[in-house]
């Protein structure tokens, strides 16, 4: 299973689009940024020579945390010494691409790196659902886009999204795994974070009419596996056996773990909040027209996020690499999105969490 999502991808220098504004757009970031600089202002921070520690947990290629990071550094570099310093880990799967990770870090005009001399980079290759760092070590945490992914097997549905089929024992299972997933999560980060520490995340809600979100992107998708089994270019296996194993959560589901006395492992959620978030890809065709634009770019953030869940399903005997699988897929997605532009509903959830600063069992 995925522990992360690549969906703050930034535009091209030469496209016109590019900056950091046009990527703030993406993912809900606005909001959720705001929580992590106010986060920054009030956590407690370690004395030099001490490092101040920030964790960012389903890091993937980075691309989704060095905003909010770079944005926490400043708000933490006007409570401490500029020399201070401060160690970033990011944390994903042992398989994840770390070397696009740091190459991002590197490279990435928006990065932390690039902006304060005196932060660090690490990270670690280890399921979130774990312990991953050291007890009473981390001062502020961050997650984006990562939790929505089922952290173990779930059966297979008739759906490519178990939320949106009719089998009622998938969609049970589903909400299993997810709760599971919640509890172990938020019980090991009552380990990791320090006295006082806060964590700030951003994950996939469900909206107003019950729905996980994203229908006219499935449809697309959906249609053109179809088409593709009926080419011949996937088995009939194959396409049963492709499934998008990820959930929404409604407030009751982020606030299980703590009841009935409101805190767990030491932590309370002092801040939750759903929403839709917008769709600047729609808010784009509105503005020029061009449904053709409106449909690569969905397809382009679609073959990022969900095409590679999608081609594990893919058996091992095939001729061809998945890249003409993805670039097909990524081409028919493309084409049904420009057909009929819509908007795309994407339900957030952003829940921030503080770990009491008291040293008594609570």
């Amino acid at each position: 299973m995925r522990e992360s999502s690549v969906v703050v991808r930034p535009e091209a220098k030469d496209s016109g689009w590019y900056s950091a504004s046009s990527r703030l757009k993406a993912a809900g970031l606005p909001e959720a940024i705001t929580l992590f600089e106010q986060a920054a202002e009030v956590v407690p921070i370690p004395r030099s020579p001490r490092p101040i520690v920030i964790a960012d947990y389903g890091a993937g290629t980075g691309h989704n945390s060095v905003l909010p990071i770079c944005a926490a550094i400043a708000v933490l570099r006007k409570r401490t010494r500029p020399e201070h310093s401060i160690l970033v880990t990011h944390t994903d799967l042992p398989e994840n691409d770390f070397t696009a990770l740091f190459r991002t870090l590197t490279a990435d005009p928006d990065s932390y790196l690039k902006r304060d001399r005196a932060s660090f980079a690490s990270a670690v290759g280890r399921s979130y659902y774990s312990q991953i760092l050291p007890s009473n070590s981390v001062n502020l945490a961050w997650s984006s886009w990562a939790l929505h992914w089922l952290g173990g097997p779930v059966p297979a549905s008739d759906h490519l999204l178990a939320a949106y089929g009719g089998d009622e024992a998938s969609r049970a299972a589903h909400a299993r795994q997810a709760s599971h997933d919640w509890h172990e999560f938020v019980a090991f980060r009552g380990r990791e974070l320090c006295p006082g520490g806060r964590l700030v995340v951003t994950t996939l809600g469900v909206d107003e009419d019950g729905e996980l979100g994203f229908r006219p992107l499935l449809e697309a998708i959906a249609a053109t596996l179809d088409e593709m089994a009926h080419e011949g270019v996937l088995t009939t296996d194959e396409l049963r056996a492709m499934s998008i194993p990820i959930v929404g959560r409604r407030p009751k589901d982020f606030e299980s773990p703590f009841a009935p006395t409101g805190t767990f492992e030491k932590l309370s959620i002092i801040q939750l909040e759903t929403f839709n978030a917008a769709d600047r890809f729609w808010k784009q065709f509105q503005s020029d027209g061009k449904a053709m634009l409106f449909g690569a770019q969905w397809a382009a953030f679609l073959r990022a996020a969900l095409f590679p869940t999608l081609a594990a399903a893919l058996t091992d005997d095939r001729a061809e690499p998945t890249s003409p699988f993805f670039d097909k897929l990524e081409a028919g997605v493309a084409a049904r999105l420009a057909t009929a532009p819509a908007p795309v509903r994407i339900p957030l959830a952003q829940v921030v969490i503080e770990k009491s600063q008291r040293t008594t069992q609570e």
